[in-house]
């Protein structure tokens, strides 16, 4: 009977070669446009309170939401490598911030038609 055992496998010296790069040397892009899609999104609906300010407030509320949408998109198609929760959280983050920013437009619309000017009238200069 004959005891049969593997080669030892040498053991790797501490100068070994460092392993290869992924995707044949070319290092790995972050995946900048997710990224900014996710903090525009995050920043967006957190700021939802902005709409407080007549009118003023929901245009401002307008411009991250509408950047987390559009670099979302962006990253989605752009960024093949990145993770899906990146893009994906800032475009339902931007359309939910865009929702709210709306609902702002609405409200302060309706407070406005609603509201008497009849005292304006009186005022002299």
């Amino acid at each position: 009977m004959s005891d049969i055992t593997p080669p030892a496998t040498p053991e790797p010296t501490p100068y070994s070669a460092a392993p290869a790069a992924p995707a044949a040397g070319a290092p790995a892009k972050a995946p900048v446009l997710s990224i900014i899609s996710l903090v525009a999104g995050i920043i967006g609906f957190l700021g939802g309170a902005i709409v407080i300010l007549p009118f003023i407030g929901s245009v401002l509320q307008l411009f991250f939401p509408a950047a987390a949408v559009v670099l979302g998109f962006l990253g989605k198609k752009k960024e093949p490598q990145a993770a899906k929760g990146l893009w994906l959280t800032g475009i339902i983050l931007g359309f939910v911030g865009l929702a709210i920013a709306l609902l702002g437009f609405i409200l302060w619309g309706v407070a406005f038609a609603g509201a008497d000017y009849s005292s304006l009238e009186n005022l002299s200069y």
